[in-house]
C-alpha cells in the first residue's frame, strides 16, 4: 500500500513539475515583430531598425524574434503575408508605403500597426489625426504633400523655363517620386525611429497614444543618367547642395 502511494505521489509530482514547465515556456514566448518589406534590396533599413532595437534593449533571437516577409513587386503578397502575421500573432507590424499600412489596418485591428514611412498619413486616412492616431496605427510620415512645393522649386532651378509638367506615377500610391532626382526624407533616418515607436508598444504604450512623427533628416540625391537622357544639364550650384550625386 505504501508503494502505490509513493507511486502516485512521484506520479503527481512528475506532473506538476512538467505543467510549470510547459505555463513558463508559453509566458516566455518571445515578443515578435512582423516585418513586411517591399523588396530585399531595401533590406539596409531594416538593417537600422533592428541596430536600434540593440541600442534599445532588444537582441533578436534573445529577447526579441522578428519575422521578414517580402513582397518582391508582388503587389498580392501583401494580403497573404498580413494573413500570416495575424496567424502568427505577432505583437507589433511594421511595414512602409501607404498601401500595406492600408491593407495591414483592413486586416487586423488589435495588432499594432506601425509605418516607417508614409506619404500623407492623414490625408490616407491611416490615423484620424497625427497628434492622436486614435487606432491601432501610428508611425513617420514623409510629409509628401508638403515637399511637392519644395520639389517644383528645386526642379524650375534645373529648368528655368519650366512651364508645363507631366508624372509618372502608380495611382494606387498617393507617393510619387521623380526619376530624375529625390528631394525627400532620409529613410535609414526613418526605420532608425521606427525602432523607438516599436520599442514603446513592446514596453505597452498603445499606439493610439503615440503621435505620428514627422522627418528631420532630409536627403537631395541628383541621377546625372537620367538627366542627361532627358537632356537637361544640372547647374554645379546645384550639385554641391545633393547629398548623393548617381553618375
Amino acid at each position: 500500500m505504501l508503494d502505490l502511494r509513493r507511486r502516485q505521489f512521484i506520479t503527481l509530482l512528475g506532473g506538476a513539475a512538467a505543467w510549470p514547465l510547459a505555463a513558463r515556456a508559453q509566458q516566455h514566448k518571445l515578443p515578435t515583430i512582423g516585418f513586411l518589406g517591399g523588396a530585399t534590396w531595401e533590406s539596409e533599413w531594416a538593417a537600422t531598425f533592428v541596430q536600434r532595437l540593440h541600442e534599445l534593449g532588444w537582441a533578436e533571437g534573445r529577447t526579441i524574434a522578428i519575422e521578414y516577409r517580402w513582397t518582391e513587386g508582388r503587389n498580392e503578397r501583401i494580403v497573404e503575408i498580413l494573413a500570416e502575421f495575424v496567424r502568427l500573432k505577432v505583437d507589433v507590424i511594421v511595414t512602409y508605403s501607404t498601401p500595406p499600412v492600408l491593407a495591414a489596418k483592413q486586416a487586423t485591428s488589435a495588432i499594432p500597426i506601425v509605418f516607417a514611412a508614409a506619404g500623407d498619413p492623414l490625408g490616407a486616412g491611416l490615423v484620424a489625426s497625427l497628434a492622436r492616431p486614435g487606432g491601432n496605427v501610428t508611425g513617420l510620415s514623409l510629409l509628401a504633400t508638403d515637399l511637392a512645393g519644395k520639389r517644383i522649386e528645386l526642379l524650375r532651378e534645373v529648368v528655368p523655363g519650366l512651364r508645363r509638367l507631366a508624372i509618372l506615377g502608380n495611382v494606387s500610391n498617393p507617393l510619387v517620386v521623380l526619376e530624375m532626382g529625390r528631394y525627400a526624407a532620409n529613410f535609414p533616418d526613418l526605420f532608425r525611429r521606427t525602432a523607438g515607436l516599436v520599442d514603446k508598444i513592446l514596453r505597452g504604450v498603445k499606439p493610439a497614444e503615440i503621435p505620428v512623427e514627422q522627418p528631420t533628416k532630409f536627403d537631395l540625391v541628383v541621377n546625372l543618367t537620367t538627366a542627361k537622357a532627358l537632356g537637361l544639364a544640372i547647374p554645379d550650384s546645384f550639385l554641391v547642395r545633393a547629398d548623393k550625386v548617381i553618375e
